[in-house]
């Protein structure tokens, strides 16, 4: 960003992910300054098991919280702020009644509308959604207010207004609906072609067309800290607030990925395998999904690692109290610590295998139920926790591997390198262990939350610091370490890769069958028990 005044100015980019919300602010030159994170949950609705609700009373409070917490370790007053932006999962949706009070809303992994799933996949009207819109129906807006409609009909006559999780946090900031193509095309909703909303979508739904938002670009001003806002977030009224996006097409801003053909990973509580296209190219297979991007005419090519994040996080929480408990101590981060570990087991972990994420498949997207196969138990010293992390770790590059093999036929590019960003990207093993599966060179970034410093780059086109969202990304992809793959580890991986894929579509049959529960399954798939 560049500085078009003689003291420091500042934005805030606020991040609602799966796992957590995050508050960071960025000078007018990009460097980031602070960050705050609190982590959430998503309770189920009872009665519902593959259903998420999205708390907006409670989260909205932990956002709050972040904010203040942020301008609190910056040591920022709130008039030194010049403007607001957000950005969050895709698919999570809000639905408003008439005087704008939250009436529904879901993150991104409610599964609960199968049913609705399944009958839009039967008349055919699943298919002709997906290549309107780029994304299978599985976890996005059509079958979930076919669900509404069909179990909550008193708040589906309600409806008044809707948007996605990051419109949702400008409406609470500044009172306004509003989208950008990037965001509003996570619903499922959208046209790809016109970068706006689908009026056959919205028909198949049943809807009208009077409650979808405004769409307007990234980086536009939607309004302005509101009072009550500013007493609740510590943020001053009338600070402009900016339409910012979805999190992987702004990660990509962040990262200063602007032309179509580059690759990048954001490894966070999800992986996103990406490449950036200048046409709506949709996987005549149904494999993978397509949204626009958040720059003019361009669109995002995307295959989803699920959880692959989450696994290591679940993995601390319930195997490493100790390794938490030294890096409190003495800090640094448990993950840290936890790689230390790992580093000491070879590639391919002494045999140790992690099933996790499965490659996507939008049209049957289901997961094989997590575990960890082939221990030897007579020997604990090289059959263990440092196996089991590297496990981990390996089982997300092989996710990467897959993806990147399917992105590439479709887009009929190979890569030469691919830019990994994200918490994934923070250690110094899980960035090499990418590099040698994948074989090719792995670049981190300096910039670790890309996907903050993409909405503040919006912010800062909204703030006036620069013209538009081309000019505040132009000098942005600086690479802080770059990772070379070894021949031989590669190769070693290409078989291991294989041998992986036939295990985990064994160990899948498993759940299928009905015989154990899959780590996530999307909606409107079935096992083959209920085929």
């Amino acid at each position: 960003m560049k500085n078009q005044g003689s003291s420091k100015q500042f934005v805030i980019a606020v991040d609602a992910g799966t796992g957590s919300c995050r508050a960071v602010i960025f000078d007018e030159s990009g460097n980031q300054v602070s960050f705050s994170q609190q982590e959430w949950t998503h309770k189920r609705l009872k009665g519902y098991p593959s259903s998420q609700v999205f708390d907006t009373k409670t989260n909205w409070k932990l956002i709050c919280l972040c904010i203040r917490n942020s301008l609190e370790k910056a040591g920022l007053a709130s008039t030194s702020i010049k403007a607001v932006s957000a950005t969050s999962m895709r698919e999570g949706m809000v639905l408003y009644d008439e005087a704008g009070r939250e009436i529904w809303a879901c993150p991104n992994v409610d599964s609960r509308a199968r049913e609705e799933s399944a009958a839009l996949v039967k008349s055919g009207d699943a298919e002709k959604i997906y290549f309107l819109s780029g994304d299978w129906v599985s976890i996005t807006s059509p079958a979930r207010f076919l669900w509404i409609q069909k179990h909550e009909p008193l708040v589906f006559r309600k409806i008044a207004h809707m948007g996605m999780l990051a419109d949702w946090i400008l409406y609470r900031l500044c009172g306004e609906f509003v989208t950008d193509p990037s965001i509003g095309s996570s619903s499922g909703m959208f046209d790809l072609q016109k970068r706006s909303w689908s009026r056959e979508i919205i028909r198949i739904v049943g809807l009208d067309d009077g409650i979808f938002p405004r769409v307007l670009p990234s980086g536009s001003v939607a309004g302005s800290i509101s009072g009550k806002a500013a007493a609740e977030c510590s943020l001053k009224e009338g600070t402009p607030v900016v339409i910012g996006g979805a999190d992987t097409q702004l990660g990509l801003t962040g990262l200063g990925i602007s032309k179509p053909g580059q690759i990048a990973i954001l490894g966070g509580t999800f992986w996103q395998h990406t490449i950036l296209l200048d046409r709506p190219l949709v996987d005549p297979k149904i494999r993978l999904r397509t949204l626009c991007a958040t720059v003019g005419r361009q669109w995002m090519l995307e295959g989803i690692g699920f959880y692959c994040g989450l696994s290591m996080r679940w993995f601390r929480d319930a195997f490493c109290q100790q390794e938490k408990e030294e890096a409190k101590k003495v800090g640094m981060d448990a993950y840290e610590l936890m790689e230390k570990e790992a580093s000491a087991a070879p590639p391919g972990s002494n045999g140790v295998v992690g099933i996790f994420s499965n490659l996507m498949n939008s049209k049957r997207w289901v997961h094989a139920s997590p575990a960890f196969m082939q221990y030897d138990i007579t020997s604990p010293n090289s059959s263990g926790k440092k196996e089991s992390i590297r496990a981990i770790e390996e089982a997300a590059g092989y996710v990467s591997l897959g993806h990147l093999k399917i992105i590439e036929t479709l887009a009929r590019s190979g890569a030469k390198e691919v830019t990994f960003a994200g918490g994934g990207s923070k250690g110094f093993l899980w960035p090499q262990i990418l590099s040698d599966i994948l074989g090719v060179r792995v670049n981190v970034p300096i910039i670790k939350e890309s996907t903050a410093l993409g909405a503040a780059i919006c912010a800062g086109v909204g703030a006036g610091f620069f013209k538009s969202i081309q000019e505040g990304n132009a000098n942005l992809n600086k690479v802080a370490r770059s990772f070379e793959p070894s021949k031989k580890v590669h190769e070693q991986y290409s078989l291991l890769y294989e041998k992986w894929l036939r295990i985990y579509h064994d160990n899948l049959r498993m759940v299928e069958d009905d015989l154990l529960t899959p780590m996530w399954m999307a909606a409107g798939t079935l096992t083959n028990n209920a085929q």
